[in-house]
């Protein structure tokens, strides 16, 4: 039976050629740099068009409450009320079955808050989500998302 090599055998027979040369790593380290350049782009475009997508749901799901709202109410809230009317009940109102929503109101997917008006410009109400900007108009991520389109 042969003996087992000691740990210090063992690494002092390791010598030079083990492991990886800097240039090797460079090597892999630029390959994964390129990569991530040609992925990095599309998986960022698709995220501003989901932002898009999530704002123009809940400004349908908002048009769905305003609507049972309005039902129950016959009218829809106030620009001082808000949206707020939908999880709160407003002072005067009888007929108000809600909460209309089932969470809190939420902030458009750019952390910026909804701008309801009532009487709008455009429909009953108006609803707008402004975009990344903030801003009213723009193009791409910082187009305007309204209810009445």
């Amino acid at each position: 039976m042969r003996k087992r090599q000691n740990d210090r055998g063992f690494i002092r027979g390791l010598g030079r050629d083990s492991g990886f040369t800097l240039i090797e790593l460079l090597v892999v380290v630029i390959i994964i740099g390129l990569l991530a350049s040609l992925v990095a782009p599309k998986f960022f475009g698709k995220l501003g068009m989901s932002r898009q997508k999530t704002a123009k749901a809940q400004i349908e799901l908002f048009g769905a409450a305003l609507d049972e709202f309005r039902l129950d109410n016959s009218r829809y809230p106030d620009a001082e009320e808000g949206l707020f009317a939908l999880r709160d009940k407003p002072d005067g109102l009888e007929n108000w079955s809600g909460p209309y929503l089932p969470k809190a109101i939420p902030k458009d997917p750019w952390g910026h808050d909804y701008v309801y008006s009532f009487p709008g410009e455009h429909y009953d109400y108006d609803l707008v989500c402004y975009g990344r900007d903030g801003e009213p108009g723009g193009e791409d991520e910082d187009s305007d998302i309204v209810s009445w389109e």
